[in-house]
């Protein structure tokens, strides 16, 4: 059965009242890194985020490291939760565990995020949308193929095109687009492939990501 949304969620074991250290494996992020890095990507990336488990809002972190038998290390984060994880073969072999010490929440999860590193306005053309919907595509696909036996396994779901949002409200009106607020959705036809016509919005686009078809 295909997944709703895109974003899988990993549980991190917190029952008690106060807030405890979600605790993972190093090895299930490092996989699915090393698709990116291996992949010839622009755009696609994939990231991941600790969010509390019903809200799904970020989870304030107050500290994070990498811990091996032999070594520690500090782990970076942002201010939204994003987990920002080394590339690090060493680390995988020495079987590194990820842990996180949220401020207060009691249960935080990850949430995998498929989305785009360095779109911007500038690249608001159809031949650059059409590129970044094919490169999603090949990364969900090349993700799907990593899951037996993992820890962080998810199924393909199914992609409709790209989703782009932006800091205010947006009004285009094109074929193939739809806008709703300050989020626009687009399907790529074919023909986008190699159409340089321009998308004229001014407000700034803060992110994209697939369409997935719920």
């Amino acid at each position: 059965m295909k997944n709703k949304i895109l974003s899988l969620l990993l549980v991190a074991m917190s029952c008690s009242v106060a807030a405890e250290e979600f605790v993972a494996s190093y090895e299930g992020f490092y996989d699915r890194l090393k698709v990116v890095e291996k992949g010839d990507f622009e755009f696609a990336r994939v990231n991941f985020y600790l969010v509390e488990g019903e809200s799904k809002e970020p989870c304030e972190i107050a500290d994070g490291k990498i811990v091996t038998e032999r070594s520690t290390q500090p782990l970076q984060y942002t201010q939204d939760a994003q987990l920002m994880l080394p590339v690090n073969e060493k680390l995988d072999k020495d079987k590194a565990v990820v842990v996180v010490t949220p401020k207060s929440a009691q249960y935080c999860e990850i949430k995998i995020q498929i989305e785009s590193a360095h779109f911007t306005n500038q690249e608001l053309t159809k031949r650059k949308i059409y590129q970044l919907h094919h490169e999603f595509e090949s990364l969900l696909s090349d993700l799907s193929g990593v899951f037996v036996g993992k820890l962080l396994s998810f199924m393909l779901p199914e992609q409709k095109g790209v989703t782009l949002e932006f800091a205010s409200h947006v009004d285009l009106s094109a074929k193939y687009v739809y806008c709703e607020e300050n989020r626009c959705r687009f399907e790529v036809p074919n023909s986008w492939e190699t159409d340089d016509g321009k998308f004229n919005v001014l407000t700034k686009l803060v992110s994209a990501k697939p369409w997935i078809a719920k």
